[in-house]
């Protein structure tokens, strides 16, 4: 799986072995409305080319300019933009904006090799930089970990910090799964369903056979989890919605309308399920988008999911659906799984 990241990084080893000098440059702290998060990856390249980002473009041409004009950085160095309020608007960070950034020359490519390479089987790992030694040290994470900076030592992490797992291997679920690769999700797709599971061929992906339930029993599902089930079959969805309301996912939905919704809730009370349990399941899935084709509808889901994930209340909803989780509790998930 590529994000964007991941892109950069590949990029920059690419450069790098062309022969030409390449710089990585990392958001380590942002103040203020600063457009790029902590992480944010760039890469530039000795003649002024770059991928990747770190602000809305004026920092990035600024970086381009100090390089072409001879700058060129030997050691890990901090930069801050947005010290004051007229180069916080200079350089488009809004309401006095400050970006603290890391530049560091690459020197080799080994450590990008192994991130890519524990990346592409699904793992998340974590840098650490030392600024003082310029020393590189790859390790395996664990979700829940964030981007960390002492002022000595930089820790990024890459790969699938979420996990989506999608129960049907239909249509909707090719283009689901698809936009949450993009999303920077692990996806793994489940159906035992021989005339679906024979045609899955969605690249980047993971495929299971087994009985959802099952599955999600092996995978342990943790907060930085969430499960889907659109099979429209209760003999899978069911048994599957049963055993993930019951795990600290963050998010759980399963398709149908609202009447099949609260059908299948008064099934899932015949359970040993609370009400609580119960009133997690997101149904009618996603946001109200006014969708009707499979990729509509996939967005919609894509855009709940992010919704929950950052703690934004689900106001876009259709009218009469039911609402598992209000303001309050949608920003207690959001500090429990950050």
């Amino acid at each position: 799986m590529d994000s964007l990241d991941l892109q950069v990084l590949s990029q920059a080893r690419d450069w790098f072995k062309e022969g030409h000098r390449v710089w990585l440059v990392t958001v380590i702290e942002t103040w203020g409305s600063a457009p790029r998060p902590p992480g944010a990856l760039l890469c530039l390249r000795s003649d002024g080319l770059v991928v990747g980002s770190v602000s809305g473009g004026c920092v990035e041409d600024d970086l381009i300019e100090r390089v072409r004009t001879g700058e060129r950085v030997s050691n890990p160095s901090l930069i801050t933009y947005g010290v004051s309020k007229e180069e916080a608007a200079r350089f488009g960070l809004p309401c006095g904006g400050n970006l603290r950034l890391v530049q560091e020359p690459l020197q080799c490519v080994k450590w990008i090799d192994e991130i890519l390479s524990l990346t592409s089987r699904h793992q998340l790992v974590a840098r650490t930089l030392d600024l003082n030694t310029g020393e590189i040290v790859i390790e395996t994470a664990a979700r829940g970990e964030q981007f960390e900076f002492n002022g000595i030592r930089l820790r990024a992490l890459f790969g699938p910090r979420w996990r989506l797992l999608i129960v049907g291997a239909g249509q909707l679920s090719r283009v689901l799964a698809q936009m949450a690769l993009s999303l920077d999700f692990e996806v793994i797709c489940c159906d035992p369903r021989e005339e679906y599971h024979l045609t899955w061929d969605v690249k980047g992906t993971a495929f299971s056979k087994e009985m959802p339930d099952d599955l999600v029993l092996r995978l342990e599902l943790d907060p930085h989890s969430a499960v889907v089930a659109l099979t429209h079959d209760p003999k899978l969805d069911d048994m599957v919605l049963l055993e993930a309301l019951r795990s600290p996912a963050f998010y759980v939905g399963a398709l149908g309308s609202r009447n099949n919704t609260a059908v299948r809730k008064e099934r899932l009370a015949m359970f040993d399920l609370s009400k609580t349990e119960i009133d997690r399941l997101h149904g009618p899935i996603g946001l109200d988008l006014g969708g009707r084709t499979p990729a509509e509808i996939a967005v919609s889901i894509a855009a709940e999911i992010v919704a929950v994930k950052n703690g934004v209340p689900l106001i876009q909803k259709k009218e009469g659906s039911m609402l598992p989780l209000s303001s309050e509790i949608a920003r207690n998930t959001f500090l429990d799984v950050h």
